[in-house]
C-alpha cells in the first residue's frame, strides 16, 4: 500500500482558503463597521452634551438683547457637535419668558428633534439624540467687552 493514497488529493483542496476567508471576512467587516458606527454615535452624543453646556454658559454671560447673539450662540453649539446637529435644533429657553438682563433667573440650553443616521445602510434607521438639557442661573448677561461672547 502506498502512502500517497492515505493523504487527501492536493488538487481537491484548492480554493478552500479563499472560501474560508470570505466567510470570516463578512463577519469581521460587519463587526468592524459596527464598531466604527458606534464610535461615531458616541462622539456625536458627547459633542451634543458639551454643546448644551457651552450654550447655557454663553447664554448666561452674553446679552440676551444683543442682535444676532442667540444665532451666534446656536452656531457655536452646532460647531461643538462637529456639524452633526444643526443650529436649528438648538434651543435656548430663558426663564421667565421674554426676560431681559435685569430679570432673567435661569437659562436652559437643549437639543430638540436631532437624529443620528448611520452611514452604513445595514444598521438601518435613525436614532434620536437626547435633549441633554443644561440649566444655569443668570449671571451678568452683558456682551459689552466680554471676550467670551461670540
Amino acid at each position: 500500500m502506498k502512502l500517497t493514497r492515505l493523504l487527501p488529493d492536493p488538487h481537491a483542496q484548492r480554493g478552500v482558503a479563499a472560501v474560508e476567508f470570505a466567510l470570516i471576512a463578512i463577519l469581521f467587516f460587519t463587526l468592524l463597521l459596527g464598531i466604527m458606527e458606534f464610535g461615531r454615535w458616541l462622539f456625536l452624543l458627547n459633542g451634543a452634551n458639551e454643546a448644551t453646556r457651552l450654550g447655557a454658559r454663553l447664554a448666561v454671560v452674553c446679552s440676551v438683547e444683543a442682535p444676532g447673539e442667540l444665532t451666534r450662540i446656536k452656531a457655536r453649539m452646532s460647531a461643538m457637535t462637529g456639524g452633526g446637529v444643526p443650529a436649528a435644533n438648538m434651543v435656548l429657553d430663558y426663564f421667565p419668558v421674554n426676560c431681559d438682563a435685569s430679570n432673567c433667573r435661569t437659562v436652559t440650553a437643549r437639543i430638540v428633534g436631532a437624529t443620528f443616521t448611520p452611514v452604513t445602510p445595514f444598521f438601518g434607521g435613525t436614532f434620536a439624540i437626547p435633549q441633554f438639557p443644561t440649566s444655569l442661573p443668570r449671571e451678568y448677561m452683558t456682551s459689552a467687552g466680554n471676550p467670551v461672547c461670540p
